[in-house]
């Protein structure tokens, strides 16, 4: 169980769980330094041994942990090799969930790193934003808050005009509702009909005859819940 250079199975999964501790740790220090933005000049540090060099950077920190990341990966693939030769059916299946272990915690450890970087970049958006916004304003705090008033008066705009898409979209789905309620209605009555009709043994004209109607009854009640569709879109298109 020896990789290229001499590193057995289980040296090269130990190299992996101590990368995998260091890049928890500096994205932790990411973490809380996102967390206490009163704190400009706090300093990072990728890990507390000397082995472990001070980052003061979060970019260099998040390069960092990215680039450790792409090493466990790198190493979880010489893994996966390896235990694959492994002969012992038992010691092959207990380093297989090892490496896979290790490659759903790369794997969660780089989806919360983007999810972090994603809101750093978004905090830096909003307060470019603002910062415009300001500028653009002139030191002019009246002229600051009518945009914001605009804004609110908008939001709540929309919102109303949601609460009546939906009042007009549950009203329709009760219309329709109720039209298959009739029609399953109509089925009963109709089966109910033929039965006594054939007790009673009518004539196959009559028999016909109902059936037409019937037809005839099919046709009104898919016709109105077509134009009930169709009122409904209007109203929403209306809306908007």
């Amino acid at each position: 169980m020896e990789a290229g250079g001499g590193a057995t199975l289980s040296e090269i999964y130990q190299s992996a769980q101590r990368l995998l501790l260091r890049a928890t740790g500096g994205l932790e220090r990411l973490e809380r330094e996102r967390l206490d933005s009163s704190s400009s000049a706090t300093s990072f540090s990728y890990a507390s041994s000397s082995s472990m060099p001070s980052i003061e950077d979060p970019e260099d920190l998040a390069s960092e942990i990215k680039r450790d990341i792409t090493q466990i990966r790198s190493l979880c693939a010489e893994m996966d090799r390896l235990w694959r030769s492994i002969p012992a059916r038992g010691q092959r299946d207990l380093w297989r969930r090892k490496v896979e272990q290790v490659a759903e915690k790369v794997d969660s450890l780089k989806e919360s790193l983007d999810k972090h970087l994603f809101r750093q970049q978004k905090r830096m958006l909003e307060v470019k934003e603002r910062a415009d916004l300001l500028a653009r304003a002139n030191g002019d705090s009246a002229h600051v808050l009518r945009i914001f008033d605009e804004e609110a008066q908008a939001m709540e705009s929309a919102r109303n005009s949601s609460k009546m898409l939906e009042e007009a979209y549950a009203t329709g789905v009760a219309v329709l509702s109720k039209y298959s309620e009739q029609r399953d209605r109509l089925k009963r009555a109709q089966k109910k009909a033929l039965d006594i009709l054939n007790t009673v043994g009518l004539s196959n004209t009559v028999l016909k005859l109902i059936e037409r109607r019937h037809r005839v009854d099919k046709r009104i009640a898919y016709t109105g819940m077509v134009l009930t569709i169709v009122v409904v879109l209007a109203f929403m298109w209306w809306i908007h």
